[in-house]
């Protein structure tokens, strides 16, 4: 139409513009006339609307009030309106004021539910009704590009819906792990009885960067990351964490609050392992009930796994995740096979900068002492400790795991060995205790026998018979003594091995060089007797052909 109105300002509209136009839209021309003058009257070219009711700000709130009860808000507008026009009784046709909100007085239900579904989306329906989780579910993401693997890790916590059983009691397990984005293969997991804390996702970090079990539930799955994405969990946020993934260079993406699409990987992980794993396993709290009473927790302990069946369990499936399922993203690929195939290089961390880094430091250094190091009220003992007194050390531990310490040297920062309580070791470690202290001496008493025995060998002298010095029995003759230190050398000092038979020979000489002159030898003086001798012919020389000036070496 806009066309239209365009050539008909410029006064080159022609009834073929009209009728071209009129059979473009499917219209008679006498409509597309009709149109061109109400747009010159009216200045439009759209639609004549037609008053209708609408939702308003005032009917939204309400709307809300009343968690989207359309006829509950339809009662109130009604009953409004009619109090606003003096007739508590009844008001215009079929009982409805006249006037009233939009202008129009207030609809029908009807017509009030159609303005209702025509002005408010699902999502805002969903609101009224359900507030903003329910909104969510109507909302359009976007996906994120994927990348390579270890491009990008995504960890959260997950509160199992199952209960298992442990000292007698049952207990809900936490599981933390993390998960690949690229190639949705689980590098780490870590399961605790408990709320997780910062212990978790040390243990869960720990096992994702390292890639040391070949045949464990990851396989060769795990390596360096270039980022990591978590929530706003203390737990990962906590210095130790932060300390751990900053000395590797590892960035930490903290993304806001309650936006569990910005990880969707691992949330759909969550998802997935209560619906392939969880239903079928044996305490699970949201299964289905023959009765309409509520299910109450199980009485008997015995009728559930126990904690140490139920995490083998899960680390078999998380073997089954990695190896044999198959996601739709990945084209029919297992997330092991699909990480195999990427060709992007992986970077490994070094087992004992992982040993360092993963774990939380004391603080300050502490001095190593015949009972120990001294660390939260207790000594801790190590088989390694035997002759370390008064060693500066520094002390690095798993966060809530008291029962052993990792000990470091503090001026080199090598790593030392472990330690447990002094008063609370098992049988076993004070026979690794008394082993190690046994090896300690024996390697001493061996020192010292062979020191005596060198001692009583250099110190025996022969008899004398006369007043001179006596001499020692150990020393050494010549012969010896040359031989003892051509054995030191390797074989000997020979000319030939001593030689440099990588040497380059020196070069012909160029031709332009004056070479030297090579005279002849000068002929003895000639006597009667070799004048004589037959067969000389040029250079004199003795009856056999010989030279006389060769002498003994020229006849050989």
């Amino acid at each position: 139409m806009f066309r239209l109105l365009s050539l008909q300002e410029r006064g080159v509209l022609t009834p073929a513009h009209v009728r071209l136009a009129a059979s473009s839209a499917g219209r008679s021309v006498r409509t597309v006339q009709r149109w061109l003058q109400e747009a010159r009257q009216e200045g439009r070219t759209a639609r004549k609307p037609r008053p209708r009711f609408t939702v308003t700000d005032e009917v939204h709130a309400r709307l809300a009030l009343w968690r989207g009860n359309a006829a509950a808000v339809h009662r109130e507008l009604v009953a409004q309106a009619r109090a606003s026009q003096g007739d508590p009784v009844g008001g215009g046709a079929d009982g409805e004021p006249a006037g009233g909100a939009g202008g129009v007085g207030v609809p029908s239900l009807a017509t009030f539910q159609r303005a209702v579904r025509r002005d408010l989306n699902a999502g805002q329906r969903a609101a009224l009704k359900d507030g903003e989780r329910a909104r969510r579910l109507h909302d359009v993401y976007l996906a994120r590009p994927v990348k390579w693997r270890n491009a990008c890790w995504e960890g959260d916590h997950k509160h199992l819906p199952v209960e298992v059983e442990l000292d007698g009691q049952l207990v809900r397990p936490w599981v933390t792990w993390f998960i690949d984005c690229a190639r949705n293969a689980i590098t780490g997991a870590a399961v605790t009885p408990h709320q997780p804390s910062r212990d978790a996702v040390l243990a869960a970090l720990r096992i994702a960067l390292s890639r040391d079990e070949p045949g464990g539930p990851y396989g060769p799955i795990g390596g360096l990351p270039e980022l990591v994405r978590v929530d706003r969990g203390k737990e990962f946020l906590c210095a130790t964490v932060s300390r751990a993934l900053g000395a590797l260079a590892v960035p930490v993406q903290d993304l806001p609050a309650r936006r569990p699409e910005l990880k969707g990987t691992v949330e759909n992980l969550n998802h997935c392992v209560t619906v392939m794993f969880l239903v079928a396993q044996p305490g699970y709290l949201h299964a289905p009930t023959a009765t309409t009473r509520p299910q109450s927790r199980r009485a008997d302990p015995a009728e559930v796994l126990s904690f140490t069946e139920f995490t083998a369990r899960l680390l078999r499936w998380v073997s089954w995740w990695n190896t044999e399922h198959r996601p739709q993203p990945l084209g029919g690929r297992t997330p092991l096979q699909a990480w195999q195939d990427d060709p992007t290089p992986i970077e490994d961390v070094p087992p004992d900068l992982l040993r360092s880094f993963t774990l939380e430091d004391a603080g300050h250094a502490k001095a190593l002492t015949t009972k120990g190091v001294y660390w939260r009220g207790r000594y801790y003992v190590g088989p390694w400790m035997h002759g370390r007194d008064g060693t500066q050390v520094r002390v690095r531990f798993v966060p809530h795991h008291d029962h052993e310490i990792e000990v470091f040297d503090a001026i080199t920062g090598a790593y030392l060995g472990p330690a447990h309580p002094a008063n609370a070791a098992t049988p076993a470690q004070r026979a690794a205790l008394r082993r190690a202290k046994d090896a300690e001496r024996r390697t001493m008493v061996r020192a010292l026998s062979a020191a005596d025995r060198q001692r009583r060998r250099l110190g025996r002298y022969g008899a004398v018979t006369e007043p001179t010095a006596p001499r020692p029995l150990a020393a050494l003759t010549a012969a010896e003594a040359e031989e003892q230190l051509v054995a030191a050398a390797g074989g000997g000092s020979a000319l030939a091995k001593r030689a440099l038979p990588d040497l380059i020979p020196p070069r012909e000489a160029p031709t332009s060089w004056a070479r030297p002159i090579r005279r002849p030898h000068p002929a003895p003086p000639a006597t009667a007797t070799n004048a004589a001798a037959p067969g000389a012919t040029g250079d004199p020389g003795t009856a056999d052909g010989t030279r006389e000036d060769e002498g003994e070496g020229g006849r050989s």
